[in-house]
């Protein structure tokens, strides 16, 4: 049992967010309770919601308060449909990745053989950095990095960092030491020689303070291809920003459907639960919606903060929860998407049985 009491912050979000968050939320609340561990969730405002009520998708108050937070759950955000400025601005998980300085985006792609995925072994996870790359939302100090001189001409920057490669590598070596020792450098170092280039030798440099992790490196276009053949053989992937959105995606679908595919976005002292898809507005309301990303996205914030506090009941929290989906999911309960029936609720209701099951047999 834990004696500290862990402060986590609650965004809703738009479209389906209202549905797969509360479910996540009632989720890791049961797998609390059964690890023996207090959770104080703090609701607050974010989103299209925010913008009726605060004038902003992300107010002041919400970064103020998360700030105080142990770490929190950000559902999906349906930016595209935000009335002018907002639609134009800085989307609100870009808000707050920059905010916080939340450099390293990690997102495991692991199989669920019922929910009918491609590879059925998949176990890997993309370390995806977070802060510069292609990316013109986040690679600047002001402004973005892409602009227009002509009519006809358009520009794009990308920025590769020593310090921000480092930063990232090291997190990206740290959780392969902690699975299968294994790590992939993800690149274009062909084509993109300085830039990716550098992103490459600075992982080989930090690779050699881990000389129990082996190491290895593919070009992006030739990474698709290994993790369509033999998605299984890959253990963790550290590339670069939008190499890493890709192939999340791709391993996402690979392992199951991108409604199975979590994500935490995380700095060396906080963290955010995302899960890797998007606020699906055309099911929104209806009650059909997948929630097992925003579900495993918090089950890696609890397995995170077990690391951070050194409390290793918050990483028995996390198991709970990995265990009760992948029961409900092998017993034939799961959404549409999976190829089941389940509503939301339904599948919520399934996974907490399956957690409390648990409990009363320990």
């Amino acid at each position: 049992m834990s004696t500290k009491t862990y402060r986590l912050g609650v965004l809703e979000g738009d479209g389906i967010g209202p549905e797969i968050v509360p479910s996540s939320v009632e989720i890791a609340t049961a797998a609390a309770e059964a690890a023996g561990v207090s959770v104080d969730w703090v609701t607050l405002p974010l989103g299209a919601t925010a913008i009726e009520s605060h004038g902003t998708p992300v107010p002041e108050e919400t970064k103020d308060a998360l700030a105080g937070l142990d770490g929190w759950y950000l559902g999906p955000h349906d930016s595209v449909s935000y009335p002018e400025p907002h639609k134009s601005a800085l989307n609100p998980s870009g808000t707050l990745r920059k905010h916080f300085q939340l450099f390293a985006n990690i997102r495991p792609a692991k199989s669920f053989p019922a929910a009918k995925a491609v590879c059925d072994n998949a176990d890997l996870a993309i370390v995806r950095e977070n802060t510069e790359g292609f990316y013109a939302d986040r690679n600047t100090f002001a402004g973005t990095g892409e602009f227009m001189p002509t009519a006809d001409t358009a520009i794009m920057m990308g920025i590769i960092t020593r310090e921000a490669t480092e930063r990232v590598a090291r997190v990206a070596f740290d959780l392969a030491r902690s699975r299968r020792k294994k790590l992939t450098i993800v690149h274009k170092a062909n084509v993109l020689k300085l830039t990716t280039g550098l992103f490459r030798t600075v992982c080989q440099e930090v690779a050699q303070d881990y000389p129990d992790v082996a190491v290895d490196d593919f070009h992006i276009d030739a990474m698709t291809v290994h993790l369509v053949r033999r998605a299984q053989d890959f253990d963790v992937i550290v590339t670069e920003n939008m190499f890493g959105d890709i192939l999340s995606d791709l391993a996402g679908e690979i392992s199951g459907s991108l409604g199975t595919a979590p994500s935490i976005n995380a700095s060396a002292t906080t963290a955010m639960a995302q899960a890797s898809h998007g606020s699906a507005p055309d099911i929104a309301g209806q009650n059909i919606a997948n929630p097992v990303a925003m579900i495993l996205s918090g089950a890696m914030l609890f397995e995170w903060l077990a690391a951070k506090h050194g409390d290793d009941v918050l990483a028995t929290v996390a198991q709970v929860i990995e265990k009760g989906v992948a029961e409900a999911i092998a017993a034939g309960t799961s959404t549409r998407d999976l190829g089941g029936s389940a509503s939301t609720t339904e599948f919520t209701a399934a996974v907490i049985k399956a957690i409390t099951a648990g409990a009363g047999q320990n």
